[in-house]
């Protein structure tokens, strides 16, 4: 399974080879990813004002494509967007796009903005909505040959968590700014993955992951304050079918900190083990076994065809 997961499987040759590096859908048409450009009056880079969701591909096959598109779809419509394609034309455009790279492992985001204004206007009902993709090869937020000695984490003292009342953390968005602090706070601190408590002291998530605790032999993860990831279903149908009690919960920090096994969830690397906290040891200091048995299941799952939606790279 490592072998695999380090390597992954040879790239078809792409049709056009300055797309090698990736591609993006710009106003329909394919370009390389290095020339790829938006306006400077979207308000999606203007305002953070879209939505946007992120599916792997591996082995050229999507992995939860139909899920990621689910929540695409929930995240345009709580936020009133309209990306101008339903969820079977999403999936045609996406495995294009990805087949003329010939990518067979895969980083693929999906993001709908909301528009360039007319001059002047600041009504968002008057804006049309844009629909934007791109594909690059796969993406590790924590390198596969770090897998056991870890993230080592951070749990910030000079930010909280943007409340849910003001930004939905459901929804797929690019408010960062408690996130990068958290990132400033983790490497000032001998860190690099800070995990923010949200205003009442309880734990929420990470920049760009979920986490879990292993607690008294159960595993928890935080029912508000986070995206609800689709790795972080799949840990929890994983736990559930293998045995491994889990549960959504409010988790403060003392207890986060009593977690026998700590451990990160995200399309961009899977399950990662959190070895460190605060620069102080989980457990021996690496992953530990509930985390590699969760680890290795969720890898093996991209072989399954209840979870994995097959590319067509033609010839």
């Amino acid at each position: 399974m490592a072998v695999e997961v380090q390597k992954g499987r040879a790239a078809s040759v792409p049709r056009d080879a300055r797309l090698a590096a990736g591609a993006a859908l710009i106003d329909g048409e394919v370009v390389p990813i290095a020339e790829a450009r938006i306006p400077i009056t979207d308000t999606g880079f203007a305002r953070s004002d879209l939505t946007y969701d992120v599916v792997a591909v591996w082995g050229g096959a999507f992995f939860r494509l139909d899920d990621h598109l689910a929540r695409f779809e929930r995240g345009c419509q709580r936020l009133r967007l309209d990306p101008g394609l339903d969820k079977q034309q999403i999936a045609a455009a996406l495995a294009d796009l990805v087949r003329r790279t010939g990518l067979r492992e895969s980083y693929v985001d999906i993001i709908c903005t909301r528009g360039v204004p007319a001059p002047g206007s600041r009504d968002p009902r008057t804006f049309r909505n844009r629909f934007y993709a791109y594909a690059i090869p796969y993406v590790w937020l924590l390198k596969w040959d770090e897998r056991d000695t870890g993230m080592d984490a951070v749990i910030p003292q000079s930010v909280r968590r943007i409340p849910p009342a003001s930004v939905d953390p459901t929804v797929k968005n690019f408010h960062w700014g408690d996130l990068t602090r958290g990132l400033y706070e983790a490497y000032d601190r001998g860190g690099r993955y800070p995990v923010l408590l949200d205003a009442d002291g309880n734990i929420t998530e990470g920049a760009g992951y979920n986490v879990f605790a292993l607690v008294d032999g159960e595993l928890l993860t935080p029912d508000a304050g986070a995206l609800e990831g689709i790795t972080r279903l799949t840990v929890m149908e994983l736990a559930r079918a293998h045995g491994i009690p889990v549960r959504e919960t409010k988790i403060d920090e003392a207890t986060f900190r009593r977690g026998s096994e700590l451990f990160s969830s995200t399309t961009a690397g899977g399950v990662m083990a959190i070895t460190s906290l605060d620069g102080q040891p989980i457990g021996d200091g690496t992953a530990g076994p509930v985390t590699r048995r969760l680890r290795d299941l969720y890898w093996e799952a991209h072989s399954d065809p209840r979870y994995s939606t097959p590319i067509d790279y033609g010839n």
